[in-house]
């Protein structure tokens, strides 16, 4: 397991949020983690980067490549957000400053990870907005010179600059029409087999879980009412959340492009 969360409760002064929670992910595969909103899964996501907020407080364990991540200082947790583990969030746009470049955005992240050289820094970006299918001439833009749908697709470039092992991807379809959503997840997928790395998804999508997920977690209010295999999820519900969750999505087929197989992370 590349990822193991191991009886995670994460509180606030008034309650707790994310209540004993455990969930062990594979190196490789593709893992969704879903729930309506406000049921704790971006918190449990950002707890694993130690992106928390101050005033919420953290038990358990969580173990990445066999190292608890919540034994790491600050200094330790900068070195491995980014190299080790990255995040894309839902508000993309939020991630950038919009009156830096494209350019300056990827300056900035490589020289935060040591690539010192600005030949090497340069070559690096403009080959990794060539892999998500952006021309180099938007490398000297403004984020604000964009699409929703451009700025997304930078936002992976950036995420897999440096090769994560693991990825995390918060509803990273929300802001975006649905052909946008689509053309980013395959993209996403695509990326994901040529890096090999493994990816936490958020989600609400059922249909978005159908087609890229290997295996899921369901979360309500703070907690993991089922996991397992998507396949007997999907098709065959223990817990009467899921039943409901699954019963209330839009049909599950439905919103795809037309054509486009299941896709299967093995």
């Amino acid at each position: 397991m590349i990822l193991s969360i191991e009886r995670v409760s994460i509180t606030s002064r008034e309650k707790k949020i994310v209540d004993n929670v455990s969930l062990s992910i594979r190196k490789g595969e593709w893992y969704a983690l879903v729930g309506q909103s406000g049921s704790g899964k971006s918190l449990l996501s950002q707890s694993i980067g130690q992106l928390l907020h101050s005033n919420l407080q953290i038990e358990g364990k969580i173990s990445f490549k066999g190292e608890n991540l919540l034994d790491f200082s600050p200094k330790q947790m900068r070195t491995i957000r980014g190299q080790k583990i990255s995040y894309i969030f839902q508000d993309y746009q939020g991630s950038f400053t919009p009156f830096r470049t494209i350019s300056q955005h990827f300056e900035e992240y490589q020289k935060t990870h040591g690539i010192h050289d600005p030949k090497n820094r340069e070559l690096n970006a403009k080959k990794e907005l060539e892999a998500v299918g952006l021309d180099e001439t938007l490398y000297n833009r403004y984020p604000f010179q964009l699409s929703g749908g451009q700025l997304q697709r930078v936002s992976i470039a950036l995420a897999l600059l440096l090769s994560p092992d693991l990825l995390i991807a918060d509803e990273i379809t929300t802001a975006l029409d649905s052909v946008s959503g689509h053309r980013i997840l395959e993209l996403l997928a695509k990326r994901q087999k040529e890096k090999g790395c493994t990816i936490l998804f958020i989600t609400h999508d059922w249909r978005h879980v159908k087609r890229y997920a290997t295996r899921l977690a369901v979360m309500k209010e703070g907690k993991i009412v089922e996991s397992g295999n998507k396949h007997r999820i999907l098709d065959h519900p223990r817990h009467e959340y899921t039943k409901h969750l699954i019963q209330a999505a839009p049909t599950l087929g439905r919103g795809l492009p037309s054509g486009l197989p299941e896709v299967e992370n093995k």
